[in-house]
């Protein structure tokens, strides 16, 4: 099928030509995000394949399907991006992938946390200016830390099973409790409440819903110790930032890690190095020695990029055989 590829760079275009080899669809790349300005691109398209920041809303959706558009292959997991409704009201069927690389994100988190307690960022930056002194760098063990996993799905239950590696009492929250996951890796459900009370880290891992949106607000951040240290790799919208500058500038967290940011549309996956960074609350949040922010990288690794290759292309084989869609959107 000709597909039109949205929000592509080098690596992007590597992969899914390497898939594509064993599926022979046509493929156009297109650097800009999909939106009812770049719409008009996808004319002639049956399928359209955008990214996590494309923002596909009900006039981008009619657009899309005057100009023949059928279907929406998400490259991505989440899809809270897109107007639902009004793409069932047109007939557009919309896939993802539901589960490209659960250990990338979930190292990701870690790689970040290690990073960040370790002060590995501040130290190498030292060491670039010939600076070798150990004053200021004092970090602090996982080992026998209280982590708290908020959201149980895959990612989840791979950053559990990795901070038990660690040697931490692992306490998880989710909406619909995974009892027989928490008996077989010696880890416990908790209420909220709790878990953001009595953890050292708290890592978010759960999608981007109505419910979900700033559940980590001010409440949520009075309630966590002075030193815990907050990680999201999930969605950034889950996390009220501006809440979150107020708690890192009155010194009531231990430290930040961040790889997903909720006005990152326009900002993440971009070089801005000769323009310089707009945005007031996020250009003061990576002032502090004790935030550090990734631009949504942890998904970038070869095996994911290839899963989400080859999901993505067999989801495209399947809706134009007309089997049924195994990675349907709801």
């Amino acid at each position: 099928m000709r597909v039109a590829v949205f929000d592509t760079h080098a690596y992007d275009r590597e992969s899914f030509e390497r898939a594509n080899r064993q599926f022979g669809h046509e493929l156009q790349f297109y650097e800009p995000r999909l939106h009812l300005d770049t719409a008009v691109l996808a004319r002639g398209f049956p399928v359209v394949c955008p990214f996590v920041n494309c923002r596909i809303d009900a006039p981008t959706l009619a657009q899309l399907s005057a100009g023949g558009t059928r279907l929406i292959a998400l490259r991505a997991a989440g899809y809270n991006g897109i107007d639902l409704t009004t793409a069932r009201a047109l007939g557009i069927s919309i896939v993802r992938v539901p589960a490209y690389s659960p250990h990338a994100v979930a190292e990701h988190a870690f790689a970040l946390l290690l990073c960040l307690v370790r002060k590995i960022h501040r130290a190498h930056d030292r060491i670039r200016d010939a600076n070798f002194s150990l004053e200021g760098l004092v970090g602090f063990d996982l080992f026998g830390k209280t982590f708290g996993i908020v959201g149980t799905g895959k990612i989840g239950k791979v950053a559990a099973r990795i901070a038990r590696g660690f040697g931490c009492r692992v306490l998880l929250y989710d909406i619909a409790p995974d009892d027989a996951f928490a008996a077989t890796t010696g880890t416990e459900y908790v209420a909220l409440d709790d878990l953001l009370e009595t953890a050292d880290i708290v890592s978010l891992h759960l999608p981007l819903t109505s419910e979900s949106h700033h559940l980590i607000n001010a409440h949520a951040l009075r309630l966590m110790k002075e030193s815990a240290i907050l990680v999201n790799t999930s969605r950034g919208g889950i996390v009220d930032t501006a809440a979150l500058l107020d708690a890192v500038k009155q010194h009531r967290l231990g430290g930040v890690a961040l790889d997903v940011y909720e006005l990152e549309e326009g900002v993440f996956f971009e070089n801005l190095s000769d323009t310089g960074l707009n945005d007031d609350v996020l250009a003061r949040l990576i002032t502090f020695p004790n935030v550090l922010v990734t631009s949504h990288q942890g998904f970038l690794t070869q095996e994911a990029l290839a899963n989400i290759a080859d999901t993505t292309l067999d989801n495209i084989r399947v809706f134009e055989s007309g089997e049924p869609l195994h990675n349907q959107v709801p």
